[in-house]
């Protein structure tokens, strides 16, 4: 019997291994891999998200209240994070976000509005306040000279506070419904942090201010232009209906009767106009970066009430389809309750990402199944050669040849362990490997015990013959 097929055969599983052995490799490589991408992609999704923010001006109550949302967001480890960007006012705020160079901004409503800003909240609403100055004593006033309408003010002087052109648009549009001409009323403007000053030293014959109810900037203007202990007449604009209906970025409202620290700042309720300072985004946030950040604001408000009272008047933007400035889609999922969760937005990624594990781990399955079924072929080769050494031993005239059927029989139990650990065969055929191979040991030593016995002329002729035939 020829042994070189035999020793052929006995090579293969080697090779066999290796390729388990690559797929193995490449199987897991790839696994790792979407295990990677998932990990990355979750640190991605979670990491902290810087946000610019346009406020100004400077030393503004608006840009004291981003600076402290700053801050609180820090604190808290918040998933978005400011940046503020201080600019010198609404105006600038708006332009900044819609040359791109800001996500958020912080604008005026009445003023012109970008066209890639959506609405986040409400940031806070400005009540017009008009009022004339009381007379000083010792300078009477002739009969019907004092001021009790806006209809009067042709031909006057009026102070506006705050260095914005849109307060003054504000005062013509109010002066315009009343039929009078603003080219015929003189307008002088004061910078809101020194009003109180500019106003004990100027004379003028009514103020406008805009700002929140519990402004200090209004409270104080008010008391500067009050002179010998009079009171300040407030003028009502009747037609604050008209207008708001004519210009919907304005709504009609009341200043309520002792708004402005005493029972005659007014003495009752006094018809004005109002508007709003919105937080807006940029068109092209994440809607899930802005239900977050819409999130934050509301969060922390309650903390920054005790230094910011006015901020308890945060509101959630108007979600109508026709609000004056369309609602972000972050910003309304949030105010609907329907604010996506990690897994909603991510959901569709990860089921795609498990899916690819898993035919992968299929297809790893199925190649190690293949390249183990040779495997297993080779190794049932092996087991048969394993069993012609059995017979051979038995009818075996030469001692060298039963020492090669050995040493044959030994890489052959090298390889069945090998393929043993690979998974390639069960623990029933090493089982059944094993009674093989101890028959095979039992048959080699009787033969070899056989043979010792024999005349040293004959196992010499056996071994000559073995040695020239290498057949069994």
């Amino acid at each position: 019997m020829t042994r070189g097929p035999e020793l052929a055969q006995i090579a293969a599983p080697s090779s066999t291994r290796a390729a388990v052995r690559r797929a193995t490799f490449v199987t897991a490589a790839g696994i790792l891999a979407i295990v990677g991408t998932l990990a990355g992609g979750y640190y991605f999704a979670t990491r902290p998200v810087p946000l610019k923010i346009a406020v100004g001006p400077a030393n503004s109550d608006d840009v004291k209240v981003v600076q402290r949302l700053t801050q609180a967001f820090t604190e808290t480890r918040s998933y978005v994070r400011l940046k503020p960007i201080q600019t010198d006012g609404a105006t600038a705020s708006a332009e900044a976000l819609a040359e791109g160079k800001v996500d958020l901004a912080i604008i005026r409503g009445d003023l012109e509005v970008p066209r890639n800003a959506q609405a986040v909240a409400t940031l806070r609403k400005n009540y017009v306040v008009l009022w004339v100055p009381p007379p000083a004593k010792g300078k009477g006033k002739k009969a019907g000279a004092k001021i009790t309408k806006i209809s009067q003010l042709a031909g006057r002087k009026i102070g506006v506070v705050g260095r914005t052109q849109a307060n003054v648009n504000l005062l013509k549009l109010i002066l315009l419904q009343y039929g009078v001409d603003p080219a015929k009323v003189e307008i002088t403007q004061f910078p809101a942090g020194e009003a109180a000053d500019m106003i004990r030293k100027q004379t003028a014959d009514a103020y406008l201010a805009a700002g929140p109810l519990n402004s200090k900037i209004t409270a104080d203007a008010l008391t500067a232009s009050t002179k010998d202990g009079g009171t300040p007449t407030f003028l009502a604009i009747d037609a604050s209906e008209a207008i708001a209906q004519n210009h919907p970025v304005y709504e009609a409202t009341e200043i309520p009767a002792g708004t402005f620290g005493s029972a005659d700042r007014p003495e009752e309720e006094v018809k004005t106009l109002s508007f709003a300072h919105h937080i807006v985004a940029r068109k092209g946030v994440s809607e899930a970066t802005i239900a977050a950040f819409t999130r934050q604001l509301f969060a922390v408000r309650q903390q920054l009430m005790s230094e910011f009272p006015q901020v308890a008047k945060i509101e959630t933007p108007d979600t109508d389809k026709d609000a004056a400035i369309p609602v972000h889609p972050g910003a309304a999922a949030f105010v609907d309750g329907e604010e996506k969760s990690f897994l909603d937005r991510y959901s569709d990624y990860i089921w795609w990402s498990l899916m690819g594990l898993s035919a992968m781990g299929s297809v790893g399955a199925w190649f190690a199944g293949y390249v183990r079924k040779d495997e297993r072929s080779n190794n049932s080769h092996l087991r048969e050669r394993l069993l012609e050494m059995l017979a051979g031993a038995r009818k075996s005239d030469s001692m060298e040849e039963l020492d090669s059927m050995q040493t044959e029989a030994d890489t052959i139990l090298r390889d069945t362990l090998h393929c043993f650990e690979d998974g390639a065969i069960e623990e029933g055929a090493l089982t059944a490997f094993n009674i093989a191979l101890v028959q095979f040991h039992h048959a080699v030593a009787d033969r070899r015990a056989l043979l010792m016995s024999l005349p040293q002329n004959l196992r010499a002729a056996s071994a000559a013959q073995f040695r020239a035939t290498g057949t069994i």
